[in-house]
């Protein structure tokens, strides 16, 4: 089984973590999570994750990070050795749901579920303004239409 190790700018890596534990409660020893404090050092920072991988004591990893460039994914960059821990940044919610879904699988075939739940996760969703909409056929006493 993989373990999932989330890094990520104060308060995301936490806020992401407790999400995915909302729908999947039993994978709290699997994912980790590290919020990266601003004035922080990189190398304490860096110090603190290659503590938390060890203690997450899986096979694999795949560590995520929100924005590529910034201060988390250089600290991960440095953590990761492309072969027990690999790394993908731009990390989401559905790409998180749909990586705890398959921690069991390989890790190249676990990057490849996050990338495809990253993308899928991402919709727009067309919605009819409410002035737009067809008026109620009962209205009220008053011969007021509310809105809900």
């Amino acid at each position: 089984m993989n373990g999932i190790f989330i890094i990520a700018h104060t308060p995301l890596a936490s806020a992401l973590r407790q999400c995915v534990l909302h729908v999947f409660p039993d994978c709290a020893d699997t994912v980790a999570a590290l919020d990266v404090q601003p004035n922080v050092p990189p190398e304490e920072s860096l110090a603190q994750a290659r503590m938390m991988l060890r203690m997450l004591g899986t096979p694999g990893a795949l560590v995520v990070t929100d924005v590529f460039g910034a201060t988390p994914c250089n600290v991960a960059q440095r953590l990761v050795d492309g072969v027990r821990s690999k790394l993908i940044t731009g990390v989401n919610l559905p790409m998180l749901l749909r990586t705890v879904s398959y921690r069991h699988e390989s890790l190249d075939a676990l990057i490849s579920r996050a990338m495809i739940g990253a993308t899928q996760g991402v919709i727009q969703v067309a919605v009819t303004a409410p002035q737009n909409q067809a008026r109620r056929q009962h209205h009220d006493q008053d011969h007021r239409d509310h809105q809900q």
